[in-house]
């Protein structure tokens, strides 16, 4: 029989981070693990709508609200990401922050979202009117609230 072990850590704890290398927006994180993307991923496949997970974690960003800032979409793996949003629209992040590493705190959940809520973002995200009108399907979606967010400089 063979065994057969995975060595990468899943999280880091907060104290690891240069905290100084990093803009705040929003609330102060306070937690002290911090999960890397794929742990995240793992823990959304798990998840049904209506769950949610309240966590840390670290990402890049793939894309950001190019409007004002309102939204982002960090990967949680080679293929998939999770949607961002800030709580209470209390604030927003910078515009030109895509391929950024980001650390972002607050509820994780799945969503199934809507054709009309789908063309809206890839209209914000600045895609073709082709692209727009090719979105015809209600999608399963990994969501996420923060309530704070650290940018690396």
């Amino acid at each position: 029989m063979i065994s057969c072990t995975n060595n990468q850590k899943d999280s880091f704890a907060f104290q690891e981070t240069t905290i100084e290398n990093y803009s705040s927006y929003g609330g102060k994180i306070v937690k002290d693990q911090i999960f890397y993307q794929g742990a995240l991923a793992e823990k959304y496949q798990e998840m049904n709508v209506g769950d949610t997970l309240d966590i840390a974690f670290t990402s890049t960003v793939n894309n950001v609200c190019k409007a004002k800032g309102c939204w982002m979409k960090l990967a949680i793996n080679k293929d998939e990401e999770t949607m961002v949003k800030f709580k209470d629209y209390g604030f927003f992040v910078p515009k030109d922050i895509e391929n950024d590493t980001v650390i972002v705190q607050g509820k994780a959940f799945v969503t199934e979202m809507s054709v009309e809520d789908q063309r809206h973002y890839a209209s914000d995200a600045g895609k073709s009117e082709e692209e727009i009108a090719a979105i015809t399907k209600p999608k399963k979606t990994y969501s996420f609230v923060a309530d704070g967010v650290l940018i690396k400089n």
